[in-house]
């Protein structure tokens, strides 16, 4: 693993929300921007003002818990709620046709010469 000396202040960022958030989901504590950044600082760690607000609107689209649970279990990723919506709006798909197959033409040999190999 990589020291985190050596990362980004955004990557810093990211890793002190994502630690946060996790903690906070262990402790059965609400995930959002206020306990985030209250943990954040009390880890003495401090982060840009954006990034405990943008996790706790991303945490709070999706049940972490769950998505925790379900790591290596091979499923598909549930769809976002819109496109989930939007597909069952589409028409079912009609029967696909059965494609022709093309006919064996016999050409000859049209790149025929008389090689001697």
């Amino acid at each position: 693993m990589a020291s985190t000396a050596t990362i980004s202040k955004a990557e810093h960022d990211e890793l002190c929300c994502s630690y946060a958030s996790l903690i906070l989901l262990d402790a059965e504590a609400a995930v959002n921007s206020d306990n985030l950044s209250k943990l954040i600082t009390a880890s003495g760690n401090q982060v840009d003002a954006h990034w405990p607000g943008l996790f706790a609107s991303a945490v709070g689209s999706f049940d972490l818990l769950d998505l925790l649970s379900n790591v290596g279990s091979g499923g598909v990723a549930a769809a976002p709620a819109g496109a989930t919506a939007a597909a069952a709006a589409a028409p079912a798909e009609e029967e696909k046709e059965p494609e022709e197959e093309e006919a064996d033409v016999n050409v000859g040999d049209i790149f025929a010469q008389e090689d001697d190999y």
